[in-house]
């Protein structure tokens, strides 16, 4: 049965049809409810040695076991975080601190990323640079791709980490993660996936993908903001990035954000049981929405890619995709483009361009994700409202809607 914990859509602002649940889904009710008593009620410190901060302790270690559920993993293998940007950075900068002492002088320790990482591993790649390790892009192919043979091409004697995203935040792409995990296990690498877009959309099972080192955001499958989560393998070797108290068996200092941790432990145990009826129903949404943009002439973006059920990219002919989602946005539906302002200009994606998209095509990109709350009815509503706004002949604005 489909799962029906979140929140209707209200009208407090101007947004009626959110379909943008690749960039944030709602809170669910199942987090919300479960959050509640720690904010107030439940107040304690869950790293002090009271009765108030044992319950709150107790409620921390659930929800760990509650994460550790959702990927395949052990409770202990699971650190909390401040979200997927974080997690991507400690997987990487640590295993670099981890192994920056042990190098000789003469010595380049070695990374993998594919070139259509999120910002938050290119980022981190970067600084790995600046720390004297040496960086490789692994390439995507035209559908948003990385295949285990690219990275087998980039693999030398000196690598130490391999990060590929299993599934891509701006196309859906699915990587193959287990062939890429088994090719790293067999060369005796490690091996990092940001599944932050995977995790409630996909199954998602650290042992099946060989995987070390794993990051997850909670706001992604119905949790709070600033939150998540890095699997670590057991027996990792792993600096931590944050410095201080000895919270998370001593992996990240700093006080625990108890209700942003039960809120993604009840999401995670939520996305879980909940998984095949919620994929089947985003699948169905996206196969709608995929139809109709290519009767509008839309091309799809990464279609022969095998992709994850809640995201369509699609390109569509003649159009600037900002203004697009401008108007879409003062008629009350919310939607992602292929574009990011950069330095006060309007930039093609990353990912899209990596594919080879030309600056047109990837400028006339929207990322239509939908989402467990949304509906056929809504989707419908959507693509009458953009064909609308696609063939209008010399109207402008609102009124004419």
């Amino acid at each position: 049965m489909l799962n029906q914990t979140f929140p209707s859509r209200n009208l407090q602002n101007q947004t009626r049809i959110y379909l943008d649940n690749a960039a944030t889904t709602p809170l669910s009710e199942v987090a919300r409810d479960a959050m509640s008593p720690y904010f107030a009620e439940v107040f304690g410190n869950a790293s002090s040695p009271y009765a108030v901060s044992r319950e709150a302790r107790s409620a921390v270690d659930n929800a760990r076991a509650q994460v550790a559920a959702l990927v395949g993993s052990h409770a202990d293998e699971i650190a909390f975080t401040s979200g997927g940007t974080e997690s991507d950075n400690w997987a990487l900068i640590g295993v670099a601190l981890a192994n920056i002492e042990t190098l000789k002088a003469e010595e380049k320790g070695h990374f993998i990323v594919s070139n259509i990482e999120h910002h938050a591993v290119l980022e981190a790649a970067s600084t790995l640079k600046t720390l004297g390790f040496e960086v490789d892009e692994a390439r995507a192919d035209e559908n948003g791709v990385v295949q285990a043979n690219e990275i087998a091409r980039l693999l030398k004697p000196s690598t130490l980490l391999v990060s590929v995203m299993a599934v891509n935040n701006e196309t859906g792409a699915i990587a193959p993660i287990e062939e890429i995990g088994a090719l790293c296990r067999e060369r005796g690498v490690l091996f990092h996936t940001d599944a932050v877009q995977a995790s409630g959309k996909i199954e998602v099972n650290v042992k099946n993908w060989n995987c070390d080192l794993l990051s997850l955001s909670a706001h992604k499958f119905g949790g709070p903001k600033g939150v998540g989560a890095l699997f670590i393998r057991r027996n990792t070797s792993m600096r931590s990035l944050l410095r201080g108290g000895g919270q998370e068996r001593g992996r990240r200092a700093g006080t625990e954000n108890t209700p942003g941790i039960v809120g993604m432990g009840a999401s995670a145990q939520s996305a879980r049981e909940n998984l095949e009826a919620n994929a089947s129903h985003l699948s169905t949404l996206s196969a709608r929405l995929h139809d109709e943009l290519e009767k509008m002439g839309a091309k799809i973006n990464a279609q022969n890619a095998l992709r994850a059920p809640h995201i369509v990219n699609a390109s569509l002919p003649n159009q600037r995709a900002e203004t697009l989602a401008l108007n879409l946005d003062l008629l009350g539906f919310a939607v992602g483009t292929g574009s990011a302002c950069a330095s006060g200009a309007i930039e093609p994606s990353h990912v899209l361009s990596a594919m080879g998209l030309d600056r047109e095509t990837s400028r006339a990109s929207l990322r239509i994700s939908s989402g467990v709350q949304n509906t056929l009815e809504e989707i419908e509503e959507f693509l009458e409202t953009l064909k609308k706004l696609i063939h209008r002949e010399g109207r402008k604005g609102r009124e004419d809607f």
